[in-house]
């Protein structure tokens, strides 16, 4: 058992390296994933149950505990990335459907990854587990709420379409992987390292499925799109960084926030994106998993270095 628990550990820190290989395999060999794009809306529920069969008590009671700092932390979550994300499709004259896909990531809620790279940084993993899990929770209303009024514009935005399909696919299943955790709790305590193996493996499934929808199109993409996705990323790490500073947040809370904040459930975009509009909306997304990856791990690198004052 403690064998295979070292190789779970293991697979789940090589996160980066999945998602690489599996953009590799999409690319080449697109219809391993196509053919499996109807179970898309299964998989990220099965994701979100993952996420939900890790979730304790004390994460929730932590939320109500320190409710300011969370309150703080998610108004950032739903403003910093999401009127960057609007700004960047105005101020560059974006397509409509890489200004909607744009914004669309900056209007989900964040990454439940962030809470791993939060770990390996030192900073305050309750704090990111409980911004995840309140932004998480939220995203239904908020995310199609911001994507309708900061893009109703560009085009058609089927609000209560995409409001339906967040609450199916991450909020029910989420609670039903934390109710099974709280009902059977020893049980799942003994397997919980499996639940995010198994989140890790439909995120990297959902962002090769965009990356095979994909194919033709990305060999015409410009290296600029990528750019503006950089970018975008690197605005959520600096203001979530500036936020924290202005509040006066000790430095693992300013770690958390800027991690949370730069990390995006883009697995979320991208499959709101192939749902309910079409695949060139979802590249921004499945673009913004790869770089805020690997931004995340520079940091970790960084702050693994430095004294946990800083």
């Amino acid at each position: 058992m403690e064998k295979l628990n070292k190789i779970i550990t293991t697979y789940n820190k090589l996160f980066v390296l999945w998602v690489i290989a599996g953009a590799v395999v999409a690319f080449f060999h697109p219809q391993i994933f196509t053919s499996l794009k109807k179970f898309m809306e299964l998989f990220f529920a099965l994701t979100m149950f993952g996420i939900g069969a890790v979730l304790k008590r004390s994460d929730f009671t932590n939320i109500f505990k320190h409710w300011w700092l969370v309150l703080v932390g998610v108004c950032a979550q739903f403003t910093i990335m999401p009127l960057s994300a609007f700004a960047l499709s105005k101020v560059f004259n974006l397509s409509k459907e890489f200004s909607l896909g744009l914004i669309l990531t900056g209007s989900a809620p964040g990454a439940m990854a962030s809470n791993v790279f939060c770990f390996l940084a030192g900073a305050d993993v309750a704090y990111s587990v409980s911004l995840t899990t309140v932004s998480t929770l939220l995203s239904p209303l908020l995310t199609p709420f911001l994507t309708l009024i900061l893009a109703h514009e560009i085009l058609d935005i089927p609000f209560w379409s995409m409001f339906l399909s967040v609450v199916k696919m991450v909020v029910l299943p989420l609670l039903l992987g934390f109710f099974l955790r709280s009902k059977f709790d020893k049980k799942i305590e003994k397997i919980s390292i499996v639940f995010p193996a198994i989140s890790i493996t439909f995120i990297v499934f959902i962002c090769s499925l965009v990356i095979a929808l994909n194919k033709t199109y990305l060999l015409k993409m410009s290296f600029f799109i990528f750019i503006l996705v950089l970018i975008l990323n690197l605005s959520g790490l600096f203001l979530g960084y500036f936020v924290a500073r202005c509040f006066r947040f000790d430095a693992l809370k300013r770690r958390s926030l800027t991690i949370e904040i730069g990390m995006q459930n883009a697995g979320l975009g991208s499959v709101l994106a192939l749902k309910h509009f079409n695949e060139v909306v979802a590249i921004p997304a499945a673009i913004f998993v790869f770089v805020c990856i690997f931004t995340a791990s520079i940091l970790v690198g960084i702050w693994q270095k430095q004294p946990k004052t800083i």
